[in-house]
């Protein structure tokens, strides 16, 4: 695929995984790290690795996004969480779909390595809006943090939501407008040791995302 592409990872203590995921970006993928409060030194570590690096204070998984969407430079952007429960390589026929004009929105679907990577809590949690947003006419089976589209046409959408709303809004927003959204499997693997996940690390973070989506389908 010619041209860069622009890769999202907002990033709260992620100190741990950032050496592997950040050595595992195809070659062309440039990394934006966007520190949302880290106090294990993230914002050195992806400094030090050779990653941009931007500070969003407001918490919030959407801020983070929308900081690097709106500082990234490449047509095409993708987004990673990055705790290296997804393999940056799989970012690459993401990206191609959109590059291509084969898709205007492409996301992973995440398929799980071993049981333990994905709890029951998350997987029933994303299972229920996935299947509200299929009811609605948005053809995904995974409300995805793996994601790849145009950058001007994401700035354009208006996603609203700074909280753990921000990727159902996307898809919402997305299928409103008529984009053509494809979905591919991505494997799902468990995070990097010293790592903890803010929604699917607990019952109680699964039920604050989950509350946060809600409100954008309301």
């Amino acid at each position: 695929m010619d041209g860069c592409v622009d890769v999202v990872l907002p990033c709260l203590d992620e100190a741990a995984a950032l050496p592997g995921v950040l050595a595992g970006m195809p070659p062309g993928f440039r990394a934006i790290v966007v520190d949302n409060g880290s106090a294990d030194g993230s914002p050195q570590v992806a400094a030090d690795l050779g990653a941009i690096v931007l500070h969003e204070p407001r918490r919030g998984y959407g801020a983070a996004v929308h900081t690097g969407l709106s500082a990234a430079t490449a047509d095409v952007v993708c987004f990673l969480d990055a705790d290296g429960s997804l393999d940056p390589a799989e970012l690459a026929p993401l990206a191609s779909l959109v590059a291509t004009g084969r898709a205007d929105l492409a996301v992973g679907r995440r398929v799980p390595a071993e049981r333990a990577a994905w709890p029951w809590h998350a997987r029933a949690g994303n299972a229920l809006l996935a299947a509200l947003l299929r009811r609605r006419g948005v053809p995904v089976h995974d409300i995805a943090p793996a994601r790849a589209a145009r950058r001007l046409a994401l700035l354009d959408l208006g996603v609203a939501d700074r909280a753990f709303g921000y990727p159902l809004e996307l898809l919402l927003r997305a299928g409103a407008a008529g984009w053509r959204i494809a979905e591919l499997d991505v494997a799902y693997r468990r995070r990097t040791a010293g790592t903890r996940s803010k929604v699917s690390g607990s019952v109680r973070g699964t039920l604050r995302a989950v509350r946060d989506m809600a409100g954008v389908l309301r």
